[in-house]
């Protein structure tokens, strides 16, 4: 593969990797960590204890969310090894990687509440998560594709979350900038729209 906006294909795809890992890390780690705790029936403990909705998913999520940034951290350093790049907004690159951590942690817990058995828990993440990062731009820039297939790859919001993240490192994107933020803001808000209804059904726990 040669360059790409002229950026050596080696450096262009880092941020699509960082995004890969972090968004199934983000969500295995979340999930697995309220769903193990209903399957090993220690959920009980939790629901007698004097905490309320917030306080879980705090608590769960946020260690989720440090676990995926350290793992986003660790690829960044060590590509450093391999491949000369340089982080043109690291403002902009720190908000995304931790915006986007913390987001999927909350869609992980809410599948973890959901699922019923490891094989619910895996689905989500295995045929729809890590498919839509690999068609969103992670490898490749979607202005290579056929102008159909570009308006078509639009649908999936995973191309916002790796296009800004990229604009971070290169000053280039798919996408505007102010079009990635927003989509990252939109899907934390719904992600914390639904995150109170799950633990209430399914947990029982009220303010």
């Amino acid at each position: 593969m040669g360059d790409i906006d002229n950026v050596s294909y080696g450096a262009f795809i880092i941020p699509g990797l960082v995004m890969l890992n972090l968004l199934n890390e983000s969500i295995s780690n979340a999930s697995f960590g309220i769903y193990m705790p209903k399957w090993a029936g220690t959920i009980y403990e939790l629901l007698s204890a004097p905490v309320s909705w917030v306080e879980v998913p705090d608590w769960l999520c946020g260690a989720a969310a440090t676990k995926s940034v350290i793992l986003g951290l660790l690829i960044l350093g060590t590509a450093r090894i391999f491949v000369p790049y340089e982080i043109a907004h690291p403002l902009v690159d720190d908000r995304f990687l931790l915006l986007t951590a913390v987001t999927f942690s909350l869609f992980g817990f809410i599948i973890g509440l959901w699922a019923d058995n490891f094989q619910k828990l895996q689905v989500v993440p295995m045929l729809i998560v890590t498919p839509l990062t690999f068609l969103g731009g992670a490898f490749y820039s979607i202005n290579m594709l056929p102008p159909l297939w570009q308006k078509i790859t639009l649908f999936n919001p995973v191309v916002y979350l790796i296009s800004g993240f990229r604009w971070s490192f290169y000053g280039i994107a798919d996408v505007h900038i102010a079009i990635s933020d927003w989509h990252d803001v939109w899907l934390l808000v719904i992600c914390l729209t639904f995150v109170p209804r799950w633990v209430v059904k399914h947990c029982g726990l009220q303010d």
